[in-house]
């Protein structure tokens, strides 16, 4: 047969070198990723254009209700918790991770997961009706489970699912779609569209489509084969899915790979959260998903977002105007992002993460100088919008796609869960403190807070320097290999021998 003539000349113990996109693997990334990661992108800012209308909505049924008009104090609650919620109820979701993909499988939790998706949809679609505005408040929370859930799940389904050499560009499609979820929502909350007295409800209902079409199209796919073969004890099904998504009969190679992790793995078991945080062999892993997520939040994107319209505003941009440029960034990301995809696999992982943390790092001190500087040099106003723009640049080639893709990598399937579980909640954890305390560090710093984003830009920098070794094109018992010698462990190096 010619493919396995093809296999043959590939590297020793490949786990499909010559992996290609077929049809199957590219409709099972599209459909995972439009279904889920595009929602928690369309969330996070669908309720920024419509705020003054929502809020509108809650004084009028207030009034409705009481008779009296609404405190500014409870008003300004009320609009916290519903912004707030969101990432408390991601938070949640990342704790249910580990218990949901052992028990119901990758594709099952994320058929699951659509229902919390479609009744959330259903309630904020029909709040305005039913004029109740705490609806909307626990809608976040369910669509924050929802997002939580789908931000964990996908890239660990994809990424099982993908052959070493296109691990990494399938890993970056979820951060995609989340990307273009937030452009689809800054576009439809455009006041001249769905962003007006009218049209938020609607606005807010939309986010059930895409479950909708997830929940009548992915069971036509297959499964995760690693979790078919390694955690069901099914062969039979774990080939065929992997025939079915290679395109080719001859998958042995791949086959013997996931048996190699299988028995390496099996006087460990399945690793608990806690069994992981306490375990000597996979500690730099642990502590590298930590740094990576918190990183990844705590670098300031969420404030460079925040800040964004100011900056944009002293620059001289017509206030009616903002809104088309925070459309503009939105599409500069998703467009930065789309080059990650391309870029990942010949670049690699590491270098991607380093140079993102460097943009970073520098558009965070030339921002705080050029904020300081605007009301006296003309220019600055300009030098702070390149820095904007630097910065989302960076961010949107290495930080945010890359560390959901590193903890499927640095894992075996067995640890896997639980570290998407705790790499998930401290994703979650940091982004509702950033939402927290940024109000808060802006009044007592200004502009100074940058300094603060920088700092831990550089501290995370230095350590994915230092700590974090390249994983492209390698196996997830190579990648093993590597970082058992930085645990000073030799039990998987012994357990190869003795294979082999």
């Amino acid at each position: 047969m010619k493919l396995r003539g093809e296999k043959q000349e590939s590297s020793e113990g490949s786990q499909g070198a010559k992996g290609k996109m077929t049809l199957s693997l590219a409709l099972v990334a599209l459909i995972s990723a439009f279904g889920s990661s595009f929602q928690y992108g369309y969330n996070v800012s669908v309720i920024n254009s419509p705020a003054p209308y929502m809020q509108d909505f809650y004084n009028r049924t207030y009034l409705d209700r009481t008779g009296a008009p609404m405190d500014s104090g409870f008003q300004t609650l009320l609009w916290s918790l519903t912004v707030s919620m969101y990432p408390l109820g991601g938070l949640f979701g990342s704790l249910m991770v580990w218990p949901l993909v052992n028990n119901c499988g990758r594709k099952g939790t994320l058929l699951i997961n659509n229902l919390f998706s479609i009744a959330a949809a259903i309630f904020m679609g029909t709040s305005e009706l039913a004029k109740t505005f705490e609806i909307i408040i626990l809608s976040r929370v369910i669509m924050g489970i929802y997002a939580g859930l789908a931000s964990n799940v996908v890239p660990m389904f994809l990424g099982e699912m993908s052959p070493k050499n296109l691990r990494g560009a399938i890993g970056i499609v979820p951060q995609l779609f989340i990307t273009i979820g937030i452009l689809v929502a800054q576009i439809l909350g455009l006041s001249s569209i769905l962003g007006n007295a009218e049209g938020w409800p609607l606005l807010l209902g939309l986010t059930g489509i895409p479950s909708l079409i997830q929940l009548l199209t992915l069971p036509f796919f297959p499964e995760s084969p690693r979790y078919l073969l390694i955690q069901k004890g099914n062969e039979e099904q774990a080939r065929r899915a992997l025939q079915r998504l290679r395109g080719w009969q001859d998958v042995d190679d791949e086959i013997e790979e996931m048996y190699q992790e299988d028995r390496s793995e099996k006087e460990e078991g399945q690793f608990s959260v806690l069994s992981l945080c306490t375990f000597r062999g996979l500690r730099w892993q642990l502590i590298s998903i930590i740094v990576m997520m918190m990183g990844q939040q705590l670098s300031g994107v969420n404030a460079v977002f925040y800040y964004a319209d100011r900056i944009f505003e002293s620059a001289g941009v017509d206030s009616s105007s903002i809104q088309y440029v925070t459309v503009s960034i939105g599409a500069i990301n998703v467009v930065m992002t789309l080059l990650a995809v391309f870029i990942v696999e010949s670049l690699g992982r590491r270098i991607l993460l380093l140079a993102g943390f460097v943009l970073c790092c520098a558009s965070c001190a030339v921002l705080t100088l050029a904020l300081n500087l605007q009301s006296t040099v003309s220019w600055m106003s300009y030098l702070s919008i390149a820095c904007v723009i630097v910065y989302i640049i960076g961010h949107a080639t290495g930080p945010s796609p890359i560390p959901a893709v590193m903890i499927t990598e640095m894992f075996l399937q067995s640890s896997r869960p639980a570290a998407f579980m705790v790499g998930g909640s401290v994703h979650w954890l940091s982004n509702f403190t950033v939402g927290l305390v940024f109000l808060y560090m802006e009044a007592g710093l200004g502009p100074y807070s940058f300094l603060i984003f920088c700092a831990i830009c550089l501290a995370t920098m230095v350590y994915i320097f230092f700590i974090v070794p390249e994983t492209k094109n390698k196996t997830f018992m190579e990648i093993n290999r590597i970082m058992a010698k930085r645990n000073k462990v030799e039990i998987q190096e012994s357990k190869e021998e003795l294979k082999d």
